[in-house]
């Protein structure tokens, strides 16, 4: 069952993990998806994948999120070709876990660039779109460790707390122009990141959670995309939790 089709959907770190699995639900409502990444090979396969399997229009974008000029150019491409932009995901993220005394200069400047300040760019180049428009939904992907904290995160849960306030602050700011701004704080979910994770700290982590199984990239992605579309339009400035129960 289709949501709404006709959108227009411009992803941020849609290669793989949650981005990915936002493309792909977005693909199956017959959505416009606009898929950001660094590695181009990826980034055409993965629009190759989503062009066989679903017959929607789908564009890349190839740039670092911490590149605020191309950040501006992404959005004039949009503007150019697309049109409009309806919903904006900012997922793109980086994990660089250290314990407080082990933190160094590079590990601070990199993890808030890529996953706070990217965050505010394309924020600000979204909404200057949408306002126009008079309408637009943005999804921020925060973290479960932005709510709660946790032990050799001080870094990434310093950005993702970043992420929330930053949401609740644009909810305020661009609500009277029709335009929604929430975020999802997805718990202990099956990546990448969580595959390299010793057994021991794998069973930990999976203890910590109430309905006792690690959660899905698509069970998030299904929750974007509930943020993304017109069954949430007077739902702005929240931040839903996709964490099987971590945090009651």
């Amino acid at each position: 069952m289709r949501i709404v089709s006709n959108k227009s959907i411009f992803i941020t770190g849609a290669t793989r993990g949650i981005g990915y699995a936002t493309a792909i639900q977005a693909a199956k409502q017959g959505w416009t998806v606009i898929i950001n990444g660094r590695e181009e090979e990826r980034l055409n396969e993965v629009k190759q994948e989503l062009v066989s399997s679903y017959d929607v229009d789908v564009h890349t974008l190839i740039y670092d999120v911490t590149d605020n000029n191309s950040i501006k150019n992404a959005f004039v491409w949009i503007k150019k070709n697309i049109g409009h932009l309806d919903v904006l995901v900012n997922n793109a993220g980086v994990l660089d876990d250290a314990l407080l005394g082990m933190i160094n200069q590079k590990q601070v400047s990199n993890t808030i660039a890529i996953n706070i300040e990217a965050v505010i760019y394309h924020m600000q180049y979204a909404s200057r779109l949408m306002m126009k428009q008079k309408f637009g939904s943005i999804v921020n992907v925060s973290s479960i460790i932005g709510r709660t904290g946790n032990a050799g995160q001080t870094v990434y849960g310093a950005s993702k707390a970043a992420v929330i306030g930053a949401t609740y602050s644009a909810a305020k700011e661009l609500a009277p122009y029709n335009i929604r701004v929430n975020a999802v704080a997805p718990g202990f979910i099956e990546t990448d990141m969580t595959k390299q994770l010793s057994e021991e700290k794998f069973a930990q982590r999976l203890s910590e959670i109430k309905m006792g199984r690690i959660g899905k990239a698509e069970e998030v992605a299904n929750t974007i995309l509930f943020l993304a579309s017109d069954l949430s339009s007077y739902v702005t400035g929240q931040v839903i939790g996709v964490d099987g129960g971590m945090v009651i």
